[in-house]
């Protein structure tokens, strides 16, 4: 039976991997974005034309009003949403700490932290079996940062996403009997675009070296993760955080 999947910030990377993957799997797919309206579509485009259902859904994560709106609207058009996958963060120039200003931190936090803690409370609201709902899945996206703390480069992005691994695991307990689970991938360095923002298009060539694999991953590899924990065959696993990085 086809699921309802909402995927945050999925116009691009990880996010688009996991649409794309999706829909070739069979579910109907909302592709959440902020600004890239044309990469979107696109991402639309190619998951309607393996014959699901798939619409975008613009939604700064943010705004706390905007994502009740978004999962109202994905609820609408396609029907209960059955997974979420909590994908949408940001990463800023690469700085030492100290050199960090507190407006940053506030952008990034907001985002990374409150922006997915809305997405999985407004989950957990329409999913939960206490709530009337019938199950479902959460995923979230870490990093493997949130482990290696990114000195030198962005200690704040790390210490976000140590946060959704804490999520991750406390919310994962608090659900598991209510038809919930929620679970977590961390990839490690990945080839896609959000290296550019903080500042270094090429980290990935320059970090692979101290990948045990010796190479970047691919956006899919993380796609196939993320969709394992949220698939039946992942039926037993909650509170629980797959690394996807190549053994660093």
């Amino acid at each position: 039976m086809a699921r309802v999947v909402l995927i945050t910030g999925a116009s691009r990377g990880i996010g688009a991997a996991t649409a794309r993957l999706a829909a070739e799997r069979g579910d109907h797919v909302a592709v959440n974005y902020t600004h890239s309206v044309d990469a979107a579509q696109a991402v639309v485009d190619d998951c309607a034309a393996v014959g699901v259902r798939a619409m975008t859904i613009r939604a700064d994560v943010a705004d706390e009003a905007a994502v009740i709106g978004m999962f109202d609207a994905v609820a609408d058009e396609l029907g209960t949403i059955d997974v979420l996958v909590n994908n949408a963060g940001i990463l800023h120039q690469q700085m030492r700490f100290d050199e960090m200003a507190v407006e940053r931190w506030r952008e990034l936090l907001d985002v990374n932290v409150i922006g997915a803690f809305v997405c999985a409370r407004e989950a957990v609201r329409r999913m939960s079996t206490r709530h009337g709902g019938g199950g479902g899945s959460i995923v979230n996206v870490s990093s493997a940062a949130s482990y290696l703390g990114s000195p030198g480069e962005y200690v704040d992005y790390a210490a976000s996403k140590a946060a959704i691994d804490t999520l991750t695991i406390g919310l994962g307990k608090e659900v598991a009997a209510e038809g919930l689970r929620v679970n977590a991938v961390r990839p490690g360095v990945i080839h896609t675009d959000i290296h550019a923002s903080g500042g270094e298009p090429g980290r990935v060539q320059r970090v692979a070296p101290s990948v045990p694999m010796q190479r970047g991953g691919d956006p899919i590899e993380v796609a196939r993760t993320i969709l394992w924990l949220a698939s039946d065959e992942a039926s037993y696993i909650t509170g629980t955080i797959v690394n996807c990085s190549g053994g660093r």
